[in-house]
């Protein structure tokens, strides 16, 4: 008769000590990876799941965990986006929008200042202005911290209304229906000044805006343009892909970008020999943020360009958006980044060839660039 060589107590003791050392490897990966903090937050929401009394929105809880776990980075530049807010930017960074055509900040105390108007928008058909301030939508006043919610609320369905209150340049108020509709945002206008110096102003780096950076820097060459000036202002960044691209076309053969992640890994960008040999000019002020500050830098780097202006703030980290099960995103600092000669912007900013500020009528930066350029042609 032969024997069994295990006996089923024999497996089920082998199935035992397998589940055991299975649960304490990954608990060591957990532990590893998230430590005490992670394991604090797992039972934070186990708690707040299986013994809070009260009713709450469970997305808006979590919403407002993952904003606090960003805010307590100490980063500027990372930041939290609800489902909601992960959608506008997705559609905005298409150059493509839903809403009224407006580009306004937030440097007003009083609301949303009117930096531009689109062109055959409703917004421009209603005679807005910029300068103008936007100080309510549907009667929620955009005083404070309220006019952050701003942009969100003058967005919507296409088709739909939206009352807006604007205070004019005088100080006159009134109030304007406009219908919300779709539009197609060029972030490239261009032409050619007197003494052939061809302007270009660019709004973002999102898509397309390299291909029409090209286009109208191509056609002023044609057109007979001798040199040209970079309109950055109010310009807060973009992709890394179509800021490469535009310094390629520009600048000769050599480096151009260098980002370094976490782990010390760099990766450095080139460029080709194909240039734009015209002397140039960078128009930047407070709000020429990321790849637009770093497009004046780069230029002036390669000793092509003179940078005309006020102080920027010394941006120096990319950032990833990673989309999260529950709707939201975490946009955090994953890459910090260098000029092609390996310097960083982080607390210095842009060097300026002119600190020049806008006072009362006329641009003083834009003559302040055609007057460097004109004492070296």
């Amino acid at each position: 008769m032969t024997k069994k060589r295990f006996s089923w107590l024999h497996l089920i003791l082998l199935f035992v000590l397998t589940a055991v050392l299975t649960v304490g490897i990954v608990a060591a990966v957990f532990w590893n990876l998230f430590g005490s903090a992670g394991l604090s937050l797992l039972e934070g929401l186990y708690l707040v799941n299986s013994r809070f009394v009260g009713e709450y929105d469970q997305t808006e809880m979590v919403d407002s965990a993952l904003e606090g776990m960003v805010e307590g980075l100490g980063d500027r530049w990372s930041y939290y986006l609800t489902e909601e807010e992960l959608a506008d930017q997705n559609q905005r960074r298409t150059n493509q929008y839903v809403g009224v055509g407006v580009t306004v900040d937030y440097t007003e105390e009083a609301g949303l200042k009117i930096l531009s108007v689109t062109e055959g928008g409703p917004a421009e058909g209603a005679g807005l202005q910029p300068g103008e301030i936007i100080t309510a939508v549907d009667g929620f006043s955009l005083a404070g911290e309220a006019k952050y919610e701003g942009t969100q609320r003058i967005q919507g369905e296409e088709g739909t209304s939206v009352t807006l209150e604007i205070t004019g340049t005088d100080g006159t108020v009134r109030t304007v229906e406009l219908v919300r509709t779709s539009l197609d945002s060029d972030p490239v206008t261009a032409k050619l000044l007197e003494n052939n110096v061809g302007y270009v102003a660019l709004s973002n780096f999102y898509d397309n805006s390299a291909n029409r950076l090209e286009e109208e820097v191509t056609r002023l060459q044609a057109e007979g343009a001798a040199a040209l000036v970079f309109d950055m202002r109010n310009n807060g960044g973009g992709y890394l892909n179509q800021l490469t691209d535009m310094l390629d076309f520009l600048l000769p053969e050599g480096p151009i970008f260098i980002t370094r992640d976490k782990a010390g890994h760099e990766e450095v960008t080139q460029s080709d020999a194909s240039c734009v040999e015209l002397p140039m000019a960078v128009l930047v002020n407070a709000n020429t943020y990321s790849a637009a500050e770093f497009f004046a830098a780069e230029l002036r780097e390669w000793g092509v360009a003179v940078i005309v202006g006020e102080p920027t703030s010394g941006k120096g980290y990319s950032q990833q958006t990673f989309a999260l099960p529950h709707g939201g995103a975490m946009a955090i600092s994953t890459g910090a980044y260098f000029t092609g000669s390996g310097t960083s912007l982080i607390g210095t900013g842009l060097t300026l060839d002119a600190e020049v500020y806008q006072t009362g009528e006329g641009d003083a930066q834009l003559e302040a660039a055609l007057a460097l350029l004109a004492q070296n042609p």
